[in-house]
């Protein structure tokens, strides 16, 4: 059952036998290479407890990057913080815990030798076998390892679960994805340009270990960082000149994806053609519930489709959880509330979160298990934490409002039989670069008073709330709409008006229209939303002025709107921020339905207060 108003649901602040405890107050650092099947060499850098005697066991945290696993930091910097600055404060407290620290370079990445085509090869994930073969072999090991990380690092730990190694005892996977098609590349069918163009970019440069671009990507890395830290034994360089030499072989995700439309159209992920379907988590649904290790699952309301993530995997995998959703933004480091833009810091901070991560394994470990699942999130507005262990939570329904004349969003239905809306679509409507589509690079997500960007977009919005409301779920939107072209986008906007009219962004969603297909076929996974199969055989071109029903879900949210505001839903046609244009020439101009025969209209998934 969903608890409003416990003040235990927050999952930061709970206390038990299992909690972080300190026993060590450093850790060693050293480096190897660590020999995969096929020959590759993998650079691992192990940082140890200071201290551990040699009767001691401890177990093991693994952290596979394609970030760098370590530094080689300039001077002075070298002088002042050792070769993992990057990954303060977790290596600090999961050493001081107890716990063993390995850093990974995937293969073709850092100064790990081979090469990459894509993200997440068949090979990539195989290394997970070997490396923890390795770990479990060392004189310092008890036999157990568990997994965490964020984005890339959250989906390598989520891979490894894939394997179904015994030794592997537990993962928490942060902000990353279950169906990266439409988590982050091709959201509603919409190509995201500007991140994976961006990504792609920052890719080519580690792997090439060139840091001079990263003055305008991320101009911390260049001040303090030459580049990927050599292996210790390598003190010519030699092998790490070998290693980067086959990263020329590597291939950007840009180039292999910019001009895909479906989801089963063929992209080079290994050395034969393979599908998005393939290299996505989902389609492991049964490898990831063999062993039925526990999960600790997190991510934000506001990055990218990582929320909808953590929902999925709640609703779709039988393992054991902690599932988390907050008000951060990739990789909590930073606030991403629009109901608290001024917060200075991050709440909980880095060190609060990383204490609970190591509790929870800790439970998984030494306390027999996890045995249940729950889903913890904080509603913004309220500022308040929940949790429950179902989804959707107790008490929630769909309220439908109806898009009326004059701009109006109402609950009555539409009465009379005629009436529509215009709009010229405005290619120069857009979301800025501070937006959930370009969060997982780790810039803030701020949505700032919307106000100016609406005035570019069709509105349609409520008179003023009697009561307070509260809004968890996936928002669904219906319209009925006609256009003079075959093919376009829309994007839809949650928004709260204030008594001084200023726009608070809540969620939105999007869809390319010749996606608007609402498949009859058993998804893939289980979801809340309408299913849109992205297949090549289900598109289904508009045809030029003729009504069609374009029916799509809104990101996951949790929002408390305050008695004396208003609701509006924003519809835009395009988004030149982020996304490809549709189409990509002409102006169309969309007439949205709203009338007896053909009533446009949200349903917004309200919690009750009673």
């Amino acid at each position: 059952m969903t608890m409003n108003q416990n003040k235990d649901a927050n999952p930061f602040k709970q206390r038990d036998e299992y909690y972080f405890q300190q026993r060590f107050e450093d850790y060693s650092v050293s480096s190897t290479y660590v020999t995969m099947r096929d020959g590759v060499k993998i650079a691992m850098t192990i940082c140890l407890p200071k201290g551990l005697s040699p009767e001691e066991k401890i177990p093991a945290l693994l952290y596979q990057t394609r970030y760098h696993r370590a530094h080689h930091l300039r001077l002075p910097y070298r002088w002042i913080w050792n070769e993992i600055v990057d990954y303060y404060p977790k290596t600090e407290l999961f050493t001081a815990g107890g716990y063993a620290v390995l850093f990974v370079d995937v293969r073709g990445c850092g100064a790990s030798y081979g090469y990459r085509l894509g993200p997440f090869s068949e090979e990539e994930v195989k290394d997970g076998v070997d490396i923890v073969d390795w770990i479990t072999s060392q004189p310092w090991s008890d036999g157990n390892v568990v997994s965490n990380g964020i984005s890339y690092t959250g989906f390598t730990a989520e891979w490894l679960a894939t394997n179904n190694h015994p030794k592997v005892k537990s993962i928490m996977t942060g902000h990353s994805g279950w169906d990266p098609f439409v988590d982050m590349i091709l959201p509603g069918g919409c190509y995201n340009t500007a991140f994976i163009q961006l990504w792609s970019f920052y890719g080519k440069q580690l792997d090439q270990n060139v840091m001079k671009q990263m003055k305008m990507l991320a101009a911390h890395r260049w001040i303090l960082m030459k580049g990927v830290k050599h292996i210790h034994s390598d003190k010519d360089y030699s092998q790490l000149k070998e290693a980067i030499e086959e990263h020329k072989q590597n291939e950007a995700v840009y180039d292999n994806i910019s001009e895909v439309t479906y989801r089963d159209e063929d992209i080079r992920i290994e050395i034969a053609e393979s599908s998005f379907d393939e290299r996505s988590i989902f389609k492991y649904q049964e490898d990831l519930q063999k062993l039925n290790i526990p999960i600790y699952s997190w991510a934000s309301w506001l990055d990218a489709n990582f929320a909808d993530v953590v929902i999925e995997r709640f609703l779709n995998l039988s393992n054991p959880q902690v599932a988390i959703i907050g008000d951060w933004n990739h990789g909590a480091h930073l606030p991403a509330n629009p109901y608290d833009p001024s917060r200075p810091e991050v709440i909980p901070s880095p060190r609060e979160r990383i204490k609970t991560e190591i509790s929870f394994f800790n439970r998984c470990l030494k306390g027999g298990g996890l045995k249940s699942k729950t889903l913890y999130y904080y509603t913004m507005g309220e500022e308040r934490w929940k949790k429950t262990d179902i989804w959707p939570p107790l008490g929630q329904s769909l309220q439908r409002w109806y898009f009326q004349e004059n701009n109006r969003l109402a609950k009555e239905e539409p009465e009379a039989n005629e009436g529509s809306d215009d709009y010229k679509v405005n290619f120069r409507a857009g979301t800025g670069f501070l937006n959930r589509w370009m969060g997982p690079a780790g810039t803030p997500i701020r949505y700032t008073d919307r106000k100016k960007d609406d005035e570019k977009l069709y509105l349609y919005t409520s008179l003023h709330l009697e009561n307070d409301l509260e809004i968890t779920g996936n928002p669904i939107v219906t319209l009925y709409l006609s256009s003079t072209h075959e093919d376009g986008a829309i994007f839809v906007y949650l928004e709260d008006v204030d008594e001084e009219g200023n726009v608070i962004y809540i969620t939105d969603g999007n869809l390319r229209l010749i996606h608007r297909k609402v498949s009859s076929e058993k998804p893939p996974y289980k979801t809340i939303i309408p299913y849109h199969s992205f297949l090549k055989k289900d598109a289904l071109p508009l045809v030029p002025n003729e009504v069609a029903e374009i029916k799509f879900g809104l990101h996951a949210t949790s929002v408390l709107i305050k008695k004396g505001h208003r609701i509006r839903v924003a519809i835009a046609g395009a988004d030149r921020d982020m996304f490809k244009r549709y189409p990509a020439k002409g102006k169309p101009i969309i007439t949205i339905e709203r009338n007896k025969k053909y009533p446009s209209f949200i349903e917004i998934p309200i919690i009750s207060r009673e």
